[in-house]
């Protein structure tokens, strides 16, 4: 379907005390500054490691002390959401902000919203976010599992508008957590977010994101460990068109024994400048024996004039490990391909619908909430007709 035009292994390293092996010479992820304190972290002009993909300077009043702009309409169905102020002892609790951005979304909102899914329960519900257009503006979710509770939780962005967004997201001993965040924004609109996520002994989440819309959009997912047993699928999906930027970054920090992780995500692009970008940083702490942890990453180029950048870092501190992967790859939409679907007799339009389903189709499956199954299902029927609009001018 498509060809490896390039794949990028960068950084994958063992390090230990022992003597045989040698010293990686670099700055490990896990060293990278985290902080509440914005003096912490300089205003990012684009050549830091954490910025380097990201149009910077469209961003700029993002970094600045503090965000003003009208706060987004919230509401929620399916579970109860408490409106707390920002001294809620159970904020910042989930990890500390690692870039500037997040700590200015850190002090700039005057109250939160939280979710808590009792002990033992079960629970289903959608929270929506409608931006309302304006200067930027800062939003702050605090989303907690208790133990043994089983819930699925979707956040859902629309409308216009200028948002800097933190989500603290903690899955006590032994819960199940599924939490989808999906983009849909307007054309013009910027949303950056901060995904942070901390699991308990044997608990397990899958985090999930789609995303859709948006001029620019960036999304950093952070996942830790606590106890022994956590298991975090992270899958996303993205349609990146003309003009959009869509960056999608992991870090997964495995610094407790007998843990699992699995990232995949997937993304197609279409049109004059539309680039996307995936960062997927694993970090293996020598405390972390037992650990199997995979990461993949694919693009499927539709047309000309898109860019596609994908990084996969893995580093490992201990060889008692269960396994550890990644793989990456970028391919242009496969003429020969389209050409041996129709001269089996099947149109053009329609054979292009099929490989482009089928690049998404396993990963669609993976989710496995039917909502937001038939939302990307559609979604992509909608990007194709547009796609095939251009083929055929």
């Amino acid at each position: 379907m498509t060809t490896n035009l390039s794949t990028d292994h960068s950084r994958a390293t063992l390090t230990t005390d022992d003597p045989s092996f040698t010293q990686v010479v670099g700055t490990s992820r896990g060293d990278r500054s985290s902080s509440f304190a914005l003096n912490d972290f300089a205003v990012p002009n684009g050549t830091e490691e954490d910025w380097r993909f990201t149009p910077v300077k469209e961003l700029a009043p993002f970094f600045a002390d503090e965000l003003t702009g009208t706060k987004p309409l919230v509401t929620a169905e399916g579970v109860d959401l408490e409106v707390v102020s920002r001294d809620d002892a159970r904020l910042g609790t989930i990890q500390a902000p690692g870039d500037r951005s997040s700590v200015v979304a850190w002090n700039s909102f005057d109250e939160a919203y939280v979710v808590t899914v009792a002990k033992d329960a079960k629970a289903e519900g959608l929270i929506k976010v409608e931006g309302q257009g304006g200067d930027p503006s800062a939003l702050h979710f605090h989303i907690v599992a208790e133990e043994n509770s089983q819930a699925t939780v979707v956040l859902s962005h629309e409308g216009d508008g200028q948002v800097s967004e933190t989500v603290e997201i903690d899955v006590k001993d032994g819960a199940q957590l599924t939490f989808v965040t999906v983009q849909e924004w307007e054309d013009e609109a910027i949303h950056l977010s901060n995904n942070r996520i901390r699991l308990g002994k044997d608990s397990a989440i899958r985090h999930i994101v789609v995303t859709l819309g948006g001029r620019i959009v960036r999304i950093t997912t952070d996942g830790e460990y606590t106890a022994t047993g956590g298991d975090m699928e992270l899958l996303g999906a993205y349609y990146t068109d003309a003009g959009q930027h869509q960056e999608h970054r992991l870090f997964v920090k495995h610094a407790a024994p007998d843990c699992r992780s699995n990232a995949t995500y997937k993304g197609a692009l279409q049109g004059d400048g539309a680039h996307a970008v995936w960062i997927g940083d694993v970090l293996i702490e020598v405390e972390a024996t037992g650990t199997d942890t995979y990461e993949l990453n694919r693009n499927l180029l539709l047309t000309e004039g898109t860019k596609a950048d994908s990084v996969p870092n893995l580093e490992i501190k201990t060889g008692e490990i269960e396994g550890a992967g990644h793989a990456s790859a970028t391919g242009r939409f496969d003429d020969e391909q389209l050409f041996y679907l129709r001269a089996r007799g099947i149109p053009e339009d329609v054979a292009r619908r099929l490989v482009v389903r089928g690049f998404f189709a396993s990963l669609i499956n993976q989710i496995g909430v039917p909502m937001i199954q038939d939302k990307l299902m559609a979604a992509i029927e909608l990007e194709l007709d547009q796609t095939m609009a251009g083929v055929q001018a």
